[in-house]
């Protein structure tokens, strides 16, 4: 199978400033899911979308390529991710003069992911034949049971109402949170794709310290933690 891999890190982050390059336990934020993509070894090329010079000479240290800067209008606070991922696809094609059968791509700002997370959502895609396939979470809180919305009379409801109130958490229908971790397109649905949501959509249940992102400053020190302590070890 031929597949591309992708990691989208834009140079500008207000959140924690530098993030996909900043030191975590040692190495730049990146380089971990760079080293998991090498690990791996099922992609036949490792490509990062940065429209940072700087970025991209980090990823280029750690072995993934930079065959392009990222276009500036694709590199704002409010540029979607799929028409990034679109425009890797279109060039890496011409680029490397191939055409690929999926793409998988990986949030740098989630690190904790393994090899045979990998493995697994691959499968299931292939297994399912699946569009787009991506990394979830049980989510903490449940739209059944303990999430509102307001009316437009500024009353707060429950925001999805069955026949019957739920009272448990536990009895609730199950939702999940997508936590950016994993990406699996099919190339043919991704290469004019307007949307995530489609037809053969399918998941890939992570727990939740896997599904830890890197938003806030919080959170880029309780990876740290999680790495340097031992609770959570790579492949």
């Amino acid at each position: 199978m031929n597949i591309l891999a992708t990691i989208c890190a834009r140079g500008g982050s207000k959140g924690v400033p530098n993030k996909n390059i900043r030191n975590l336990a040692g190495k730049p934020l990146i380089a971990y899911t760079i080293s998991v993509l090498k690990k791996w070894g099922q992609a036949s090329n490792i490509i990062t979308s940065t429209d940072s010079p700087e970025i991209a000479r980090v990823a280029n240290q750690y072995g993934a390529e930079t065959p392009f800067l990222r276009p500036k209008e694709m590199a704002t606070d409010t540029a979607p991710k799929m028409p990034v991922i679109q425009h890797a696809l279109k060039f890496c094609e011409e680029h490397y003069n191939t055409k690929y059968d999926a793409v998988i791509d990986l949030d740098p700002t989630a690190p904790i992911r393994t090899v045979n997370d990998l493995d697994q959502a691959l499968e299931k895609f292939i297994k399912t034949k699946a569009q787009v396939l991506y990394s979830v979470t049980v989510a903490k809180k449940n739209p059944y049971f303990n999430m509102v919305e307001l009316d437009e009379n500024g009353n707060a409801h429950l925001s999805k109402i069955l026949k019957s109130e739920y009272f448990r958490r536990q009895d609730a229908p199950v939702v999940y949170s997508i936590n950016g971790s994993i990406y699996v397109f099919d190339r043919d649905f991704l290469i004019d794709a307007k949307s995530l949501h489609c037809e053969k959509e399918k998941i890939y249940i992570m727990d939740d310290i896997a599904s830890v992102d890197v938003d806030r400053e919080i959170d880029f020190q309780f990876i740290e933690f999680l790495l340097e302590s031992g609770h959570f070890q790579f492949d």
